[in-house]
């Protein structure tokens, strides 16, 4: 009964941001007290991804590299320079346009895994990429964004690199040490750890919503639509690269979601612990804004190809 309660708080997601994001729009001040903590939690998100994962998981990687090369690559070009161009055509403030940079530059994000099981995709696929992107970011997404953003802000590369190894590897390590050292105690919690996860970054994205809720009424409709086109951009070049490659449908699904989904609670913290007061919460606002989008545009097409699933053909690349 409790795992299934799990399952569906799990699978429900999207609600929970949105219903926790009106939450904070009205009453902020639980979430901004307690915004000093956000390094701690986005931490515990990624101790939670690192206990679920297993060393079966990263054998995957080394017996399919090409496709997770492939894969990894549209990740980390598709989506920064896409960023970068939508914050051009939207002619977006030097703050907001850092902040899409972030968004773009972030590896993918856990909740892609959830959506491509439900999808009916590649879900050991989506599970590798996620896992090769989160590996790479802390190199990759300040350098991009420094490489993309620099001349709108000051982007601290360095600092960056450290949050990023504190906030992420460091805390993925010692989850899948855990895992990895004490399977037969941690294995009876493995629902739990998703959970957690989820519950960190509806937090992360509640406390930007509560931080930005003057700004909100001007800002909303020119940054929704941005990252909603970011978004949009994103699966459908995933779609297509995977289509060019001829992968089979399942892992077309796969790359679709995962280069559209971004690990924008990533970005948030980023730029709350990293940039200057009276600027952070404006460069911050995009990610959370794109968590909103992607959740909700992964989960309709999940549901769609859910329903529409059928036999793939064999996998042609190897």
């Amino acid at each position: 009964m409790f795992e299934r309660i799990l399952r569906f708080y799990t699978k429900y997601f999207a609600v929970w941001v949105l219903l926790f994001g009106v939450i904070a729009y009205f009453l902020p001040t639980p979430f901004v007290a307690l915004q000093d903590y956000n390094k701690l939690f986005f931490a515990l998100t990624m101790f939670g991804i690192g206990a679920v994962l297993r060393v079966d998981d990263f054998e995957r990687i080394a017996r399919k590299p090409l496709v997770v090369l492939i894969g990894s690559c549209a990740q980390f070009t598709i989506m920064p320079f896409g960023a970068f161009l939508v914050a051009r055509a939207f002619h977006l403030s030097p703050e907001m346009t850092v902040g899409l940079i972030l968004t773009g530059s972030a590896p993918g994000a856990m909740a892609s895994n959830v959506m491509s099981y439900i999808a009916k995709a590649d879900t050991a696929y989506s599970v590798s990429l996620t896992t090769v992107s989160t590996l790479l970011c802390p190199v990759l997404t300040p350098g991009l964004t420094l490489l993309l953003a620099h001349s709108e802000m000051n982007v601290p590369f360095f600092d960056m690199v450290v949050d990023v190894i504190l906030m992420v590897i460091v805390p993925l390590i010692c989850g899948f040490a855990v895992r990895h050292f004490f399977r037969r105690y941690v294995e009876k919690m493995l629902p739990v750890f998703p959970a957690i996860s989820v519950t960190f970054i509806i937090f992360i994205c509640s406390l930007v919503i509560a931080l930005n809720k003057a700004r909100l009424a001007q800002l909303t409709l020119l940054i929704i639509t941005a990252a909603l086109v970011l978004n949009l951009y994103g699966m459908s070049c995933g779609y297509g690269i995977a289509s060019v490659f001829k992968m089979a449908k399942k892992r077309r699904r796969t790359l679709t979601i995962e280069i559209g989904m971004q690990n924008a609670g990533l970005g948030v913290v980023l730029a709350l612990n990293n940039f200057p007061q009276g600027k952070r919460e404006l460069v911050a606002l995009p990610a959370a804004i794109f968590v909103f989008i992607c959740i909700i545009t992964a989960s309709i097409l999940a549901e769609i190809w859910q329903r529409t699933s059928q036999q793939d053909a064999p996998e042609e690349i190897r």
